[in-house]
């Protein structure tokens, strides 16, 4: 493949994978890894609970009632990570230009490889070899291509597609397949009449402005032509940061919200201290029983990233807001991210 190359290894049904090393009796069966809370979601499935009709981000109780039969485990995050790091460095050992992209993805700059196809076999045999997952690859001249070929064979997929060759290849499927066009999008594509990738590749657009700004028209187009310029690097300039929480039963009580958002304060502020971030906009998200989500913010005169100070304009947030209905879900966000140090003094300095 001339000219630019990009590679996407995305680990097969990861997070089931991993249980299924310490599991491997549960080999061949429905196994379903979501939480157990009446909200909880599936994190992932493997392949036979598929056939059940069970995926990902679907709510527990709906793969409950698909799959009864079904082996639900619950997630072992730190588990995850610590195998996910063991793959991802394999990866790294043999490529320097990478991305990760969560546990179970990474992007790889193979830009001017003499054998890029080899080159990627090799990695996914020892990854197999030495932590014993799984993984498919996708390759293309750039990231969205890759990302798509990636998942055109899952499992154990290889793909290698040229631009053009992934706009024949992909014409007829949906525009969701697409990455950047969410249900939402896809939703109003096909309301215009435009259900595939080739109806809005091929699609005047003109007939796209009753629904779309003209920069959103251009943004759909080029991805519908497989076309991206985006560089594989991790140098990712953080804006913001948040955590928030979905109630398994709503919360009317005013001071255990204020209870649950220091708790969530805390934990942004630890994460943001030990990245070295801080910033000036200080945010709530609440989402009441009927649905609807409000949020409400805050800018300091100064960047922040320690839990008193946070919290207090959190909290100022919360309370001047008055949930008016049970509380669904409570989230606290810091934007406007910059490194920073602290001098001698303790008093914050962004740093130059």
């Amino acid at each position: 493949m001339n000219g630019r190359c990009v590679a996407h290894l995305d680990m097969d049904a990861f997070y089931v994978s991993v249980e299924l090393l310490r599991h491997p009796e549960l080999r061949g069966l429905p196994v379903i890894v979501a939480g157990d809370g009446p909200r909880s979601v599936v994190t992932t499935a493997s392949y036979e609970a598929r056939q059940f009709g069970v995926g990902s981000a679907m709510p527990s109780s709906r793969a409950h009632r698909l799959c009864p039969q079904g082996v639900f485990l619950k997630p072992d995050f730190p588990y995850y990570r610590e195998v996910s790091a063991q793959a991802m460095g394999i990866i790294r050992r043999h490529v320097e230009q990478t991305e990760q992209i969560g546990l179970d993805e990474m992007y790889l700059d193979l830009t001017g490889w003499p054998a890029p196809k080899a080159a990627m076999r090799g990695i996914v045999l020892e990854i197999k070899q030495r932590v014993g997952l799984t993984a498919s690859v996708g390759i293309g001249p750039n990231k969205l291509v890759a990302k798509v070929a990636s998942d055109a064979e899952k499992p154990h997929g290889f793909v290698v597609l040229t631009r053009e060759a992934a706009c024949s290849r992909f014409a007829a499927s949906p525009c969701r397949v697409i990455p950047g066009i969410g249900r939402r999008t896809a939703e109003r594509l096909e309301a215009l009449g435009i259900a595939t990738v080739g109806q809005l590749r091929e699609a005047e657009p003109s007939a796209l402005r009753v629904a779309f700004a003209a920069s959103t028209i251009s943004y759909l187009q080029a991805l519908a032509r497989f076309e991206h310029d985006g560089a594989v690097t991790e140098e990712r300039k953080e804006h913001s940061e948040s955590r928030e929480r979905t109630f398994d039963t709503d919360i009317e009580d005013a001071g255990e919200l204020e209870r649950i958002l220091a708790v969530l304060t805390e934990e942004l502020c630890t994460t943001l201290q030990r990245k070295g971030l801080a910033g000036r906009n200080v945010s709530i998200k609440v989402r009441l029983d009927d649905f609807s989500t409000h949020t409400r913010a805050r800018t300091l005169t100064t960047p922040v990233n320690d839990a008193p100070v946070v919290g207090a304009a959190a909290l100022e947030l919360l309370r001047t807001f008055a949930a008016p209905r049970p509380v669904r879900l409570l989230g606290v966000r810091v934007g406007g991210l910059a490194p920073f140090d602290e001098d001698a003094t303790g008093q914050l300095r962004l740093a130059v």
